[in-house]
């Protein structure tokens, strides 16, 4: 099975950087942003400084990395494409919040409300943050498997999942400022049931 190694090193990658990327948070959240320097990192995670930027090329990338799109593009393309647009796309935000936020992974919560209170508050990640969002509204456009040559499809596909990130953003900020201490995916649910209506949320999960 030629595949197997680099499979394994595949492994072996993204656990280093998720490794690398929890002490990063952690140490944002304790000493702050600014006051973090990526040697701080390195030592934090026991790994040499060039480790660290092989991984991340930058200190912002510390913060803005992430795997949740492919989280939520696995759920839309799971989803039934019969139905809407918005209840494929709002249902995976709903399941991707409770898998991020359920209980027994009070780690994984707390990373992802540092993470998040971090893109918020400090200026030199708010702007790329936006990248980040342009690239998850890209994932979940392919995932939702629409005829590329009909640019009606396109269009649709676009503002639907543009609109539902709208309400996931508003979701999030209102989670971070509650110090996570909201249910973020009724969070969602109520973001989503504000701009497409009830209906739309009681289809969600």
């Amino acid at each position: 099975m030629p595949d197997e190694p680099s499979t394994l090193r595949a492994r072996r990658r993204a656990q280093t950087q998720r490794a690398i990327q929890a002490h990063a948070i952690q140490l944002f959240g304790e000493r702050g942003y600014d006051a973090t320097t990526m040697n701080d990192v390195a030592e934090a995670a026991g790994v040499s400084p060039m480790t660290v930027y092989r991984h991340f090329p930058t200190k912002e990338d510390l913060v803005l990395v992430d795997q949740h799109g492919e989280l939520i593009a696995e759920r839309i393309a799971a989803s039934s494409p019969g139905r809407p647009l918005v209840r494929r796309i709002g249902g995976a935000l709903v399941e991707a919040a409770a898998a991020l936020t359920g209980d027994g992974l009070s780690a994984d919560r707390r990373f992802l409300l540092v993470r998040l209170q971090l893109m918020i508050s400090t200026p030199a990640l708010r702007a790329k943050h936006l990248d980040n969002q342009y690239a998850l509204q890209q994932a979940i456009i392919d995932a939702l498997d629409g005829d590329a040559a009909d640019p009606d499809a396109a269009f649709q596909a676009q503002a639907a999942a543009s609109a539902c990130l709208a309400a996931l953003h508003t979701a999030l900020v209102r989670w971070a400022a509650d110090d996570g201490r909201s249910d973020l995916p009724r969070l969602v649910e109520k973001a989503l049931a504000a701009v497409f209506g009830d209906d739309v949320v009681g289809h969600a999960r």
